[in-house]
C-alpha cells in the first residue's frame, strides 16, 4: 500500500524538534516559522509536555466518554480562567472541521434554522456539513454546491444586515484572522457592528479561533482585541500542539441535552493531558504577552523591508505580499537558509512560528528573507 497522493511534499524529513527548530536525520538544523499550521504553540517538545503526555499515556490513553474523566473538568476550568469566557461550557472533540460542524450544529438546532453566513469562503471545515464554506477550489464535493452556506464581503457590515435580515440564518461564522485566503484581519469596528447585528436578528455568533486562538494574536483570542463576545468560539491547532484535539466553547444561552452532540476519541485522556499542559505553559512563561511583543517587533521590521507590497496580521499570525512568487521565495527560504515558512495564495508567505519565538530568531529570519529579496 501506498499513501494517496493529495499533498505536494517537499523533500525534507524532520526527524524530531526542540523548541523553535526541528533537525532531519542528518542533524541539519531548520528554524521553524510555520509550526505545522499554527499546531505548534509552545515549542518542540517543550519539557513539561513531555513529561505530562509521557506520565498520562503510561497510565490510560483513553476510555469511553460515557464514564468521568476529570481531566475534561480541569481543562474546561483552566481554559475557561485563561480565555477570559468562565462561564461558558466546553464541548471536546477531535479537530477544526469538527469544531465547526458541532458549533453549526448548536446553532441550528437553537434557532430552528439550518442557514449560515460566512465572510470570503474562509473558514474551517472539511466534513460533510461545513466542506461547502472551504476555500479550497481543489476540493470537488456536493457540498460546495450546498444553498446552506452564503458569502459575504469581509469588513461590510452593510452586506452582513442585508443577509440576516432576511431572518433565514442560524448563524454567522468568522474567522478571528483569517489565514489561508492570507492573513487578512477584520477591524475592530467590523466586529462590534457584527455582534450588534447578530444580537438584531437573533443570530448566533460563532468566532472561529482555530488558526487565530491560543495567544496566537497577542490576545487570547483574536476577536477580543476589539472587546467583543461570541456566543460560540471553535478552537484546534495550537490547544494541545500537535496532538489532535479540537473543542466548542459554548455560552450559557444554549440549553445542553444528553445525546444533542457526540463524538468516540473527543476529550480523551491523553488529549486532555496535553491540553492542560500547553495552558500551563502558555500562562507560566507569559506566551501570550510574548506572541504580542515578540510580533510587534517582527512587523516593524517587515516594514522596514522597501521591496514588500503590504504585511497583514497580528501577533504571530503574519502575511507578507511579495512582489512575485511565494512558493519560489519560500522553496528557496528551506533549502538555501533552512528556514520554514508558510504560505497563503500565489504571492502571500504566512508566518506561524510557535508563541516562544524570540526576537534573537526573528533578526535570524529577517536577515535571510532580506538576503533572498
Amino acid at each position: 500500500m501506498k499513501m494517496f497522493d493529495v499533498y505536494p511534499l517537499y523533500d525534507v524529513e524532520p526527524v524530531r524538534g526542540s523548541g523553535n527548530y526541528v533537525y532531519d536525520a542528518a542533524g541539519t538544523e531548520y528554524l521553524d516559522l510555520y509550526g505545522g499550521h499554527a499546531v505548534i504553540s509552545i515549542g518542540h517538545a517543550h519539557p513539561h509536555y513531555v513529561a505530562a503526555v509521557s506520565e498520562q499515556v503510561s497510565r490510560l490513553g483513553f476510555y469511553s466518554n460515557s464514564v468521568k474523566n476529570s481531566l475534561q473538568t480541569t481543562l474546561a476550568e483552566k481554559l475557561g480562567r485563561v480565555s477570559g469566557y468562565n462561564d461558558y461550557s466546553l464541548f471536546l472533540c477531535n479537530s477544526g472541521a469538527e469544531a465547526n460542524e458541532n458549533a453549526i450544529k448548536v446553532a441550528s438546532f437553537h434557532t430552528g434554522k439550518s442557514k449560515v453566513l460566512a465572510f470570503s469562503k474562509a473558514f474551517h471545515g472539511r466534513t460533510s456539513g461545513a466542506v461547502a464554506a472551504t476555500d479550497n477550489p481543489k476540493i470537488v464535493s456536493p457540498f460546495n454546491r450546498t444553498d446552506n452556506v452564503e458569502f459575504v464581503p469581509l469588513n461590510d457590515i452593510e452586506a452582513v444586515c442585508a443577509k440576516l435580515a432576511t431572518e433565514e440564518f442560524c448563524a454567522v461564522i468568522i474567522e478571528g484572522i483569517q489565514g489561508v485566503a492570507g492573513i487578512h484581519c477584520p477591524t475592530d469596528e467590523f466586529f462590534v457592528g457584527l455582534r450588534e447585528a447578530a444580537t438584531k436578528y437573533g443570530v448566533v455568533l460563532i468566532a472561529d479561533e482555530i488558526q487565530s486562538g491560543y495567544g496566537r494574536s497577542g490576545d487570547f483570542f483574536a476577536h477580543q482585541h476589539s472587546g467583543i463576545k461570541a456566543d460560540i468560539i471553535t478552537v484546534a491547532k495550537g490547544i494541545a500542539n500537535g496532538f489532535p484535539m479540537g473543542g466548542v466553547l459554548i455560552s450559557p444561552q444554549f440549553e445542553a441535552k444528553h445525546g444533542m452532540l457526540g463524538t468516540t476519541f473527543g476529550g480523551n485522556h491523553l488529549a486532555c493531558a496535553a491540553a492542560i499542559a500547553v495552558l500551563d505553559v502558555i500562562e507560566n512563561e507569559n506566551l501570550v504577552e510574548n506572541a504580542r511583543e515578540v510580533g510587534e517587533y517582527l512587523v516593524s521590521e517587515l516594514k522596514k523591508i522597501p521591496q514588500l507590497k503590504e504585511v497583514r496580521g497580528r501577533g504571530l499570525m503574519i502575511g507578507i505580499e511579495i512582489d512575485g512568487s511565494a512558493a519560489e521565495l519560500r522553496k528557496r527560504l528551506l533549502f538555501e537558509r533552512h528556514i520554514f515558512t508558510g504560505g497563503a495564495g500565489a504571492t502571500t508567505i504566512r508566518l506561524l512560528p510557535a508563541l516562544t519565538i524570540t526576537s534573537r530568531e526573528v533578526d535570524i529570519f529577517i536577515s535571510n528573507f532580506k538576503e533572498l529579496l
